[in-house]
């Protein structure tokens, strides 16, 4: 059985189509690595197209305080992606990039097959991630290390390009949930004496590639474990795509020939929350710097309000479906792994949060802080710049008067929203009849 295609009631698509539109970004080709290509090729990219440009709550705006762009794909005049680095080169990191472009969803599509010696690692995670029970995880990875098939791996780290880094971390973070890891620190002593140790150096090597070491959570997990179940017709934005588009798991957690698990749902509801969730990223980088007396504040946080409405409709499309699909006692324990180091948090909310300010008077800065360590370097240093820039805005809580009104129901619709989100999780956790069915 195939995921159903996602559904949008009509308010909510009424809500993003009032919300800020798509933005055009250049498309970008790999480049392999013409001494390896096994560690440097990748399916092609997709391309973007920009759209029709309909502005959004921005007069009276002063650009410079708008919150600059992270940059974007790194192209030569010709069009083609930085090649990947040979062996020994570390400098290839992840280009960063512009939320307002695409949220914090990879730029293309995610590596759906690896090649060459990585296709261990990838058929590691799948055996991994349909396993039992912790213990059939756990004689994966020896029987991997066993075969010396690990330490071929890490040998090969440098030589990944930064793309395939993310398409390998993915893997590893599979692995790592499944067998209980998913709260350790790869280079510190104590985890040698839980884990594998040559697995603990493959880890360790991927986190310095990718320069990310708490990438075990649900932005790994889900923004790069999809796929389109079909190749587009046409070049779009990979925002675009996810929400368009009908989404299958690249690792799925459930075995082949057997339907979707309530975790493989919940981790493509995550991908398309966040690509809704783009709406949401423009309308941040619009409020960044206002004056909270600006004309202009209002009517963004109105439509800021719409588009939470939007994405608690859309959790609610999926409620349904996850409810109905199979659980193991396996995949429990992996959310509740997750859940437990607070690494379910939708980036998306984390952006809405920067905005509002809710985190941080509910929890304190260190729980948003806690919350915020298992996103790459580039996002988070986006959210503090947002909660920087927000600040004015924020001083709305303690006013009164129609604007206050207005950012006071944002931040209640933004409550709810996590509330919806959390509801969802708690679905794919609740216990089941029985083990998944058996294929037909």
């Amino acid at each position: 059985m195939t995921p159903t295609p996602m559904t949008t009631t009509p308010d909510a698509l009424l809500a993003l189509r009032t919300a800020t539109p798509q933005t055009g970004v250049p498309g970008t080709t790999a480049t392999a690595d013409p001494r390896d290509p096994a560690e440097s090729a990748a399916p092609g990219a997709v391309g973007r197209t920009a759209g029709p440009r309909i502005p959004v709550a921005r007069s009276g705006a002063d650009p410079a305080v708008r919150i600059p762009a992270q940059g974007g794909p790194a192209t030569d005049p010709t069009g083609t992606a930085d090649a990947a680095p040979t062996d020994g080169d570390t400098s290839g990191a992840p280009a960063p990039h512009d939320p307002c472009a695409h949220g914090f969803l990879p730029e293309r599509p995610p590596v759906r097959s690896m090649i060459g010696t990585w296709t261990r690692l990838d058929a590691m995670a799948r055996e991994a991630a349909v396993a039992p029970d912790r213990a059939t995880a756990l004689d994966v990875v020896g029987r991997a290390d066993r075969a010396e098939e690990l330490t071929a791996l890490r040998q090969r780290v440098s030589r990944l390009s930064p793309r395939n880094a993310e398409a390998a971390a993915m893997r590893v973070a599979v692995i790592a949930v499944s067998c209980g890891w998913s709260a350790l620190d790869p280079q510190a002593p104590a985890a040698r004496e839980v884990a594998n140790e040559a697995f603990l150096e493959l880890w360790a090597a991927i986190a310095h590639r990718i320069d990310h070491d708490q990438f075990v959570a649900l932005p790994t997990l889900a923004l790069h474990n999809w796929a389109p179940e079909r190749k587009p017709r046409r070049h779009i934005p990979i925002d675009q795509l996810a929400r368009t588009e009908q989404l299958v798991p690249i690792v799925r957690w459930a075995p082949e020939g057997q339907p979707l698990s309530r975790l493989d749902r919940l981790m493509l509801a995550a991908t398309r929350l966040e690509a809704h969730g783009i709406w949401l990223f423009r309308l941040a980088d619009t409020l960044a710097g206002r004056a909270p007396d600006d004309s202009s504040t209002p009517t963004a946080l109105r439509r800021l309000v719409r588009i939470q409405h939007a994405l608690r409709a859309q959790l609610h499309s999926e409620a349904a479906e996850l409810a109905s699909a199979p659980a193991t006692d396996q995949q429990r324990a992996v959310l509740g792994a997750l859940a437990e180091q607070g690494a379910l948090e939708p980036p998306v909310l984390q952006a809405a949060d920067a905005v509002l300010g809710i985190g941080g008077r509910r929890l304190g800065e260190g729980r948003r802080q806690h919350l915020r360590r298992h996103l790459p370097a580039q996002h988070r240093a986006w959210l503090s710049a947002m909660d920087r820039h927000c600040a004015p805005v924020r001083t709305l809580a303690h006013r009164g008067g129609p604007d206050a009104a207005v950012y006071r129901e944002a931040q209640e619709s933004l409550i709810a929203l996590r509330r919806t989100y959390t509801a969802l999780v708690q679905t794919a956790a609740a216990p089941t009849p029985g083990p998944l069915p058996e294929a037909a």
